[in-house]
């Protein structure tokens, strides 16, 4: 479960080109604390939840326990990703592209809220493959990143 909340934390850019003022530099690397701030508060929920369900290698979640992780841990994390990574403002000449990028990840969100236990089940990046390939691409270190 861990394994798929860090992958699938992947995020990444802002879009107001007119009133931004960080240089693609300034804006990966704050992205990129935003994503790494969210991996380890993750990490803590996550562990936490697995505390009071009492989850173990040989006691995974079931349905409903991936659902209610899903629903009050991981997507509400990245929710508030993307939200503070819009609030940047994209680099100069950047706003197309870290646009269509937040945008893939919503889309992805989208996805998951449909079917949130298989968000936390599936294995891989799932639907969130096409965001993180894009944030990668884009030059984003932890957002997007596969581990």
């Amino acid at each position: 479960m861990l394994a798929i909340a860090l992958v699938t934390a992947g995020c990444g850019g802002g879009d107001d080109e007119t009133t931004a003022t960080l240089t693609k530099a300034q804006f990966i690397k704050q992205a990129d604390g935003i994503c790494s701030a969210a991996e380890d508060e993750l990490d803590s929920k996550f562990e936490k939840f697995g505390k009071e369900h009492k989850l173990s290698d040989k006691h995974p979640p079931n349905h409903e326990e991936s659902e209610e992780a899903a629903n009050t841990i991981l997507i509400p994390s990245i929710e508030g990703q993307v939200t503070d990574i819009r609030a940047l403002g994209a680099p100069s000449g950047e706003s197309d592209q870290v646009d269509e990028l937040l945008t893939a990840v919503e889309a992805a969100l989208e996805k998951a809220k449909e079917e949130p236990a298989e968000f936390i089940e599936e294995e891989g990046e799932g639907d969130f493959a096409e965001a993180n390939k894009m944030a990668r691409e884009y030059g984003l270190k932890v957002c997007g990143s596969e581990s």
